[in-house]
């Protein structure tokens, strides 16, 4: 099996995998949708930025929508392991951006495995909601920002899956 059948990239039809099946081939459509998903992963990638580095420099950030910011950044569930959670949310955004942007060049592993992280990242985000509503009671602006960026990378995915599976 060559390099290239193993990255899931034939070099001669994009998405074509390393077992000689390919998937539908891409349209336009598709196409928007990675492109949505990599400039969503991207603002993703500026909100956790931005609390990793306030939360680094020791800055106590204010609300101007809500008024939780303080109390949720505070929390001992701001961090894991003594690293801001934040820092976390950057790297999956990354990896979200890239896994997208794989994939709108025809890297047929590029899609499952974004859907795959996804998912991942919105069962995290659920739970994180869960804990400001109900265990700190406080909400976050800009972690709600974060959960409205991944709800949106998560319909963009099933929005995928839905254009590539026939109704019956």
């Amino acid at each position: 099996m060559s390099r290239d059948a193993a990255d899931g990239f034939d070099g001669e039809t994009p998405g074509a995998g390393a077992a000689g099946v390919s998937p539908p081939a891409a349209t336009p459509g598709t196409l928007v949708l990675d492109t949505l998903a990599a400039l969503l992963a991207l603002v993703g990638v500026g909100d956790a930025i931005y609390l990793t580095a306030q939360h680094l420099l020791g800055n106590s950030l204010r609300c101007t929508i809500t008024s939780g910011c303080s109390e949720v950044l505070g929390s001992s569930y701001a961090t894991v392991a003594g690293y801001p959670l934040a820092a976390l949310g950057a790297v999956a955004y990354f990896t979200a951006f890239s896994l997208a942007t794989l994939a709108a060049f025809g890297y047929a592993r590029a899609r499952g495995l974004l859907a795959l992280l996804i998912a991942s990242m919105l069962l995290v985000t659920l739970w994180l909601l869960y804990l400001q509503a109900f265990v700190l009671h406080a909400f976050c602006q800009y972690c709600l920002l974060s959960a409205a960026i991944t709800g949106a990378l998560a319909l963009v995915i099933l929005a995928q899956k839905l254009r590539r599976t026939p109704f019956r």
